[in-house]
Order: structure tokens, then C-alpha cells, then sequence
């Protein structure tokens, strides 16, 4: 029996009209629903003709979490007065409850991606509605995209539904075409915020690393909560990890301590979910509690400021989820919580001035993450570049090529970036382009059973507890009775399907092999393929193959991605000549990446997984100052072996050479004082006029370097060799003779002009103007500047003695102004020389007074 009572208390009710004429009207809609609404729940069923009298539709709701989908599953079931897998079902990955009659079907936005893949029309499918669209997650972005390219080319009809916890919907509304943006109003209750900071200092965290003086301090706030408040306390922290501490430090409340991730069991989950009437609870979760679930009875919310989003390092190969402080969107989340049934509280355990300096929104996951996963079901879609996509943030261009060499080297995608069948069969894994290499290609090395046991632990990293050794790991959850364990097998299941068998190209929502079957296989842990240790380390390695790693010594290795590699102090794995680095992560200011993960392999498995970087043949670079040739042999930047070359290739030398020149500059050449105010002028020339006078500048010069140094860089063999080149001579080579302006160098540009003295100096190049450093009695009679390519020169008129006098770039002005000056000062400490009350009309000279009287009385005789 429906539960109409439930279903009219229900805020978002008095929205559903406007949304239902929205989506007659247009086909899609923004609706923007605080949580606690209904909008998961009631909108669904209204749309699906099962609450209000409507016409039957099928809906598909895509929640970003497997957790979420559920919850939602049997919460509209429940309001039907009935189980789920009758008229309301749900799909996630490795679980299927539907039936003949289901009409509203929550997915994970995993499955939605996976069955537009198999299916672009979705025949059947009425609405798509995609849940907290506001979260940004990329499979939930990339959904929406495939969605309106369906609707836009094929299925005018679907109607779409952008469902967000926040107001913040303007982009949403322009990606589905101008939408309508129908909002429906919260039942709030006030909520007191309480700035609780910890007294004392606090490191930040960095990668999935959290100060442990922050965790007990988030312990002693929710203890400090449950005595200063009523009321069940709603705790969030970032991760797993985080939420075992703090349960450790609330031994011996006077509360239920429960706890709620993505990982915890679906017997807790639901516990959580609805409630008790036996007492208070604290209930310690992550982010999947901010908007998407409803917890029952919560009137105080401690929240630790901290997330995890995935982060992805480019430059080394790594990428992990990492913790970071939440936005300020995130915390007005939380915070609502406390006030969904009553007025509540919500203690922040930072500072009140911290919070302005917040990110006002979480980052969204395109921009951060991963993209290999992306690129490959945009590749498979048919637009390889994701330029086609209706997205509201474009994936960056250094993602999208870095996903796209991972998906080269998997076989994944052609040259040309379009899906090969071996990377349509990989997206139908549900996996990371990675894993489906490692469990395919591991198929068929160590036998499909094995390789699947590897990659679900892989897929999802095992808890801290079972250690940084891989194997050790495997051992562990085939023998572990805890939620990982029960997980790990379920993934298991569903992967042994797929690798050599009939099931390759089976739905990802078909029935799961028999459990029984796959356990027996558990408890034979088979040897047909070798030992355990082995297929671990193989499979791993084919996983991440940029990330096997040669051992330096004392616990260090160095991955084949260049970047080195550390194990903890205990760690068992410090022996090992070679590992296959599965989880690592780079501690702030650290050279080298910590081992979270790893399995021992040994180098004919390295060059097995890491095919595509083995190199072998003559190497020459520069290295240490000079050019190194060698013939070697290495994985990426493991070196294998090394012998020196005698007669290294020349185009190879040459390489070498330029790439000296490269890191090192054109101070290698010999330039001589003559050489340096060539390229002076030629700098002054470009500036000045431009075209087809050519830069000189160093990055310029290094462009053109093969240009202006040959032949003289292709005779060199060694730094020496480039030392005795005159870098003079070899920069005319870049002077415009085509055109005949080079023979206009000196008139243009002169070395050296005469002054009125009959005396010719050398011009300075160096600033913005060319200076002319003289004596001042030297340009007696010279009324006006000189002038260098039209620009005045900066005269610096000098003393009898060459020191400094004056500087002017307009000598008129100076004989009738700033003259008077000078030679009050002057002439008394040089009165052997001319010092005329009218300089500009007497003659110059470089001499003293008597000197030019001896040569006018000569002159006379």
C-alpha cells in the first residue's frame, strides 16, 4: 500500500507541476531541490506514473554512488509498500535487483555510461534523471554529455532531468538548451554554527595523509557535542582510515558509534539509514552523507573540513585520491543536515576565519583527475577528443594527451585516437583502462581466475592493515572475513566472467557467475599457472607498467617513469630486486613517491608488462656537462645495461650537442667582446624596426640553432668543440643578405660613430638606447643628439678624467640648461682644459687649452 502520508510531507511536492510542464514543454529541466526534499525519491515515482495517476513511464535515476543508489532504491520502494525489484529496482556494479514489473531503476552513473555504450537509444527509457548533478563527478558529467547527444540525434523525445542540491543550476540549464530551472524550498530549521579550531597547531594535510592531532581532535568535539547537545551527531571525516581512528578515540560514549562509506557493509548502511529507537548514535561517515542520503534522528553534525578528491601527477605517474579541505558549498551541505527534522547545530572544527578562504565549490573531477577512463569511453562514443561533447568544463589538453598515451600502450586506441575492438572490449569492464589490460592480457599469462583476484584488489585498494605487499594482500582477503573481503569476492565474481570466455561481450547487467562455482575455486587457490607471488607481481606490473622499479639499495627504487620510489622502514618488500609499484603517493617536499602497494616481480616481468618502454640501441645525450654516448638498454629510465660508444652517429652527436645548448645556453659558443655587441645591435635593430632584422634573443637563437651553426655544429663532437665556435661569424649567417638590408648593418646600426672631435666611439647596445660615452669637451659644437635608427643616444658626457659629468639624451637642452652646471663644478678641477661660456658654438676638442694653442700658433707659422 502507498504511503501517502509520507509522500504528501514531502517538500518538492509542490514543484513537480512546474516540472512536469518543463519537461512537456521543452524535454528537460533543471530541478534544484535542498536535500531532504524528496527530489530522489518522489520526482521518480511522479514521473513514472506510479504516485499521482500519470501516464506509466520508465525512469532511469544515476546517482554518482553505489550506497546512494541503493538507499534511494529502497526508500521509493518503501514509500510503494513494497521491497525493491518490484515496481522500483536498482543496478550496481556486481548487484542486480529488478524484476518484470520495475518502472523507476536506479543506476550508478558507472552503469548508465555502460549501457549507452551497448545501447546509444536506451529503447524503453522514458526519463533520465541525473541525481546531485552538482557534485561534478566525471561520470556523471560525461552521462549527461552522452545523454544530449542521444537526444540531440536520435531520441528527441527522452527527456532529461538535471537534479542538484544547490541553486547554483545556470550551467546546467545552458548544456540541456536553455532549461527550465524549477526549484522546490526546503523545510529548514535553524541551524547554530559552533567554530570549534583545535587549540593547538595542526600540520595540513597532503595526499591521504591527516595530522592525527586534527582526528582526536575531531573525537574530543563530538564528545564535547553529545554533552553539550540532543540529539543523534553526524560526523564527517575524509576517508575509511579517518573514520576507523576517530571510532577507536569514542570508545566508551554513551552512543552507538556507527559508521557510513561506500565500503561499509549493505546490513550497516541500512541500519544507519533508518534510524533507532534505542538510543543516540553517532554516526562517523564520508561525503556520501552530504546530500544523497537521508540519515534519520541527526541534530549535530561535527565536520573534521576535510575531503577526498582525486588528484592526478602528470610528471610522475601517479594519481590517487588525495585529502583536501572542503568547499564552502560542501559545508553549507553538511551543516543541513542538522537541521532536516528539528533545529540542530553543527560544530566546524576549523576557524571562522579560515572559512572565507575556502573554495566555494569542489573541483570538478574533469579538471583534476584521471582522464584515461574518459578518453576511452569518449573514444568509444566516436569522439576521441571529447571536442563534439556537450560538457561545462573541457578536459585539459595535458590530461587528454596523457590518457591518450596510457591507451596507446594498452592497445586501447589506434594512432589516430579511435577505439580498437580490444579497447571496446576493455570499456565494457567497468574498470580503468589499466586494470582491463591487466585482466586481460593477465588472462592469459597466469589463467583468468588468478588475474581477476589481482585486479579487484587492485580496483579497490585493500585496507591499511593488510600491509604494502601485494601478495601478502591477496592471501589475506582470500582467507579474511571482513568487508573487504566480502567485497573483494563479489568483485571477483563478477570480473572471472569476462577473460576467456563466452561472457566477454555479456551485458554488465547479466546475472553474476555462481557464487558457489567461483568460492570452490577460492579454497583450491589453483597452481596450474604458478605461484600466487608471480601472477600478483605480473599483473600489477601489467597494470602500471610505467611504475616497475629497480632497487637502488636500502629500501629506495627507481620507476621506470623516472621517479624514485621509497618503502616504509618494516616494510617486507626492501629486499626486493624489482617491484611492481601499484599505490604510491609524494609527501610534500619529498624527492621520492612512498610505496603504499606493491608485489615483488623480477626483470623478465618487467620487460614482459613494460614491453612498449624497453629501449635498446646507442644512447647519446648530454649529461654532466658534455655529451655522453653509450649503447644501452633499460625499461623507461631503468637502465638494464650500458657500454660506451667509440664512434657514436653523428645526427645522434648532433642531438646531443643541441640539447646542450638547450639546457645550458649559448654561453657554450665563444663569443668575443666584438661577437657580444654584434648581437647587441642586431637586438636593438629587431626592437627597434623589427622584421627582417631577426631576434637574437636566447630562446630565438636555440630555435634556430641547426639555422646559424652549421657547419661548424655538425663537425663538433664534444663541449670543446662547440667552445671554439665563433658565435660572431655564425650569427651574421642570420643577417637578412636576401633582401640586401644586411649591407645596411653599419649605417643602421653603427659600431662606432665620429664626433665632432674627429675622435670615433664605440656605442653601447645594451639598454633601451644606444649610449655614447665621450668627453664632454668633444662634442663642443654638436647642437643637436645623434640619432641610431631614428632613436636618440643616451650621451654620457665624461670629465677630462672619464668620470661621469652629466647624462642627457637631448644636447641642446643640456648647453642651455644643465651646461652652466657642470662647468662651475668642472673648471676648477681641470683648468688645463676649455671650459667656453657658449660650448655649442665653439670647436671640439680632444685636448687642454695650451695644447690647442700651441696647434693654432703652428697652424699660423
Amino acid at each position: 500500500m502507498i504511503r501517502t502520508d509520507a509522500l504528501d510531507q514531502l517538500p518538492v511536492r509542490t514543484a513537480v507541476p512546474a516540472l512536469e510542464r518543463a519537461l512537456e514543454e521543452r524535454g528537460a529541466a533543471v530541478l534544484c531541490a535542498p536535500p531532504g526534499t524528496g527530489k530522489t525519491t518522489l520526482v521518480p515515482l511522479v514521473l513514472a506514473g506510479l504516485t499521482g495517476g500519470g501516464p506509466l513511464r520508465r525512469v532511469l535515476v544515476a546517482e554518482p554512488r553505489r550506497i546512494a543508489a541503493r538507499a534511494a532504491a529502497r526508500r521509493m520502494a518503501w514509500l510503494l509498500g513494497e521491497g525493491p525489484g518490484g515496481r522500483v529496482g536498482f543496478t550496481v556494479r556486481g548487484e542486480r535487483v529488478v524484476g518484470p514489473d520495475t518502472v523507476v531503476e536506479v543506476v550508478t552513473t558507472g552503469v548508465l555510461l555502460q549501457r549507452l555504450q551497448r545501447d546509444q537509444e536506451q529503447a524503453g527509457v522514458d526519463v533520465v534523471i541525473i541525481d546531485e548533478c552538482h557534485e561534478r563527478h566525471l561520470d556523471a558529467d560525461t552521462a549527461a554529455a552522452f545523454l544530449l547527444d542521444v537526444r540531440e540525434t536520435i531520441r528527441p523525445e527522452l527527456r532529461l532531468v538535471a537534479a542538484s542540491a544547490t541553486t547554483d543550476a545556470e550551467g546546467w540549464a545552458r548544456l540541456l538548451g536553455d532549461a527550465p530551472v524549477v526549484e522546490a524550498q526546503g523545510v529548514s530549521h535553524p541551524v547554530e554554527v559552533v567554530w570549534a579550531p583545535p587549540a593547538g597547531p595542526v600540520r595540513p594535510p597532503h595526499g591521504m595523509r591527516v595530522d592525527p592531532a586534527l582526528l582526536t581532535h575531531v573525537a574530543a568535539v563530538v564528545r564535547r557535542a553529545l554533552a553539550e547537545r540532543d540529539g543523534d551527531v553526524l560526523c564527517f571525516l575524509p576517508g575509511v582510515g579517518e573514520i576507523g581512528r576517530v571510532a577507536g578515540q569514542l570508545a566508551g560514549v554513551d552512543a552507538e558509534v556507527l559508521q557510513v562509506h561506500g565500503r561499509a557493509p549493505a546490513g550497516v548502511q541500512d541500519a544507519v539509514l533508518a534510524g533507532s529507537s534505542k538510543g543516540r548514535r553517532v554516526v562517523l561517515a564520508t561525503s556520501v552523507a552530504e546530500s544523497s542520503l537521508t540519515v534519520p534522528g541527526v541534530r549535530v553534525v561535527v565536520d573534521s573540513g576535510l575531503a577526498r578528491e582525486p588528484r592526478t601527477d602528470h610528471a610522475r605517474g601517479l594519481s590517487a585520491l588525495t585529502t583536501v579541505r572542503a568547499s564552502r558549498a560542501a559545508g553549507r551541505q553538511r551543516a543541513g543536515r542538522a537541521g532536516r527534522e528539528a533545529p540542530g547545530a553543527v560544530y566546524r572544527c576549523w576557524d571562522e576565519a579560515e572559512d572565507g578562504r575556502l573554495a566555494a565549490f569542489p573541483s570538478p573531477e574533469i579538471k583534476v583527475a584521471d582522464l584515461a577512463a574518459f578518453a576511452l569511453q569518449a573514444a568509444c562514443w566516436g569522439d576521441p577528443g571529447a571536442t563534439g561533447l556537450a560538457l561545462l568544463d573541457a578536459p585539459p589538453a595535458g590530461a587528454m594527451a596523457a590518457a591518450r598515451e596510457v591507451l596507446e600502450a594498452v592497445g586501447a586506441v589506434d594512432a589516430a585516437g579511435h577505439a580498437t575492438r580490444r579497447g571496446a572490449r576493455m570499456s565494457r569492464l567497468g574498470l580503468h583502462p589499466r586494470l582491463a589490460r591487466a585482466l586481460l592480457d593477465g588472462a592469459e599469462e597466469v589463467g583468468g581466475r588468478r588475474a581477476a583476484e589481482v585486479v579487484a584488489l587492485l580496483s579497490e585498494e585493500p585496507p591499511r592493515e593488510y600491509g604494502d605487499d601485494l601478495a601478502h594482500a591477496l592471501r589475506t582477503a582470500r582467507r579474511g572475513g571482513d568487508g573487504y573481503a566480502a567485497r573483494w569476492r563479489q568483485e571477483v565474481r563478477r570480473l572471472s566472467r569476462f577473460p576467456g570466455s563466452s561472457a566477454d561481450t555479456a551485458s554488465s547487467d547479466a546475472g553474476t557467475a555462481s557464487a558457489s562455482a567461483v568460492d570452490t575455486a577460492f579454497s583450491a587457490a589453483g597452481t596450474a599457472h604458478g605461484p600466487d607471488d608471480a601472477a600478483v607481481g605480473l599483473v600489477a606490473a601489467l597494470a602500471f607498467p610505467e611504475r616497475v622499479a629497480r632497487a637502488r639499495g636500502d629500501g629506495a627504487f627507481l620507476m621506470a617513469s623516472g621517479t624514485g620510489a621509497e618503502l616504509g622502514s618494516g616494510s617486507r618488500l626492501r629486499s626486493a630486486p624489482w617491484l611492481a609499484v601499484a599505490v604510491a603517493d609524494r609527501p610534500a617536499h619529498a624527492a621520492s613517491a612512498r610505496v603504499r602497494l606493491a608485489a615483488v616481480v623480477d626483470e623478465g616481468t618487467a620487460r614482459l608488462a613494460a614491453g612498449h618502454l624497453l629501449f635498446s640501441g646507442e644512447e647519446v645525450r648530454w649529461a654532466g656537462g658534455d655529451v655522453v654516448a653509450r649503447s644501452v638498454e633499460r625499461v623507461g629510465a631503468v637502465e638494464l645495461s650500458a657500454r660506451a660508444l667509440r664512434e657514436p652517429a653523428p645526427d645522434l652527436v648532433r642531438g646531443a650537442l643541441l640539447e646542450g645548448l638547450r639546457r645550458e645556453g649559448t654561453g657554450l659558443l665563444r663569443w668575443t667582446r666584438d661577437g657580444e655587441q654584434l648581437r647587441l645591435r642586431l637586438a636593438f635593430l629587431h626592437r627597434v624596426l623589427g622584421e627582417p632584422w631577426p631576434d637574437v634573443s636566447d630562446g630565438a637563437l636555440l630555435a634556430r640553432a641547426e639555422e646559424w651553426l652549421d657547419p661548424e655544429l655538425s663537425r663538433s663532437r664534444r663541449r670543446s668543440d662547440l667552445g671554439r665556435i665563433d658565435a660572431a661569424q655564425a650569427v651574421r649567417r642570420l643577417l637578412p643578405w636576401t633582401t640586401g638590408d644586411a649591407a645596411r648593418l653599419d649605417e643602421l646600426a653603427p659600431e662606432r660613430i665620429e664626433v665632432p672631435s674627429g675622435s670615433r666611439v664605440r656605442l653601447e647596445y645594451g639598454g633601451e638606447q644606444p649610449v655614447l660615452a665621450v668627453k664632454l669637451q668633444e662634442l663642443f659644437g654638436l647642437r643637436e643628439t645623434p640619432r641610431v635608427a631614428g632613436v636618440p643616444v643616451l650621451v654620457h658626457l665624461l670629465s677630462p678624467a672619464g668620470r661621469p659629468a652629466a647624462v642627457t639624451a637631448d644636447l641642446a637642452s643640456f648647453w642651455r640648461d644643465g651646461y652652466r652646471d657642470v662647468r662651475a663644478e668642472l673648471r676648477g678641477r681641470y683648468p688645463k682644459h676649455p671650459w667656453p661660456e657658449d660650448p655649442a658654438t665653439v670647436e671640439a676638442t680632444r685636448f687642454t687649452s695650451a695644447r690647442l694653442r700651441r696647434d693654432r700658433g703652428g697652424s699660423s707659422r
